[in-house]
């Protein structure tokens, strides 16, 4: 049997560790029903993204600068 395998770039570990978080948020508070837990995944990478996003039109990064 194969293993999985992946690679990921730094910009998407951080989104990942942010959607991890959210996830362990909402488990925690007993959000997360069983048998939901793909679709609660999703929400939480969803709003991993959102949050990214946000940063990105919000905050200038080093060279950025005009």
């Amino acid at each position: 049997m194969s293993k999985p395998f992946v690679t990921l770039k730094p910009s998407e570990q951080a989104i990942l560790n942010a959607a991890a978080t959210i996830y362990a948020g909402y488990v925690a508070g007993g959000k997360v029903p069983d048998g939901a837990e793909k679709d609660w995944l999703r929400r939480s990478l969803k709003e991993a993204i959102a949050l990214a996003q946000l940063t990105d039109e919000s905050v200038m990064a080093d060279g950025e600068f005009d």
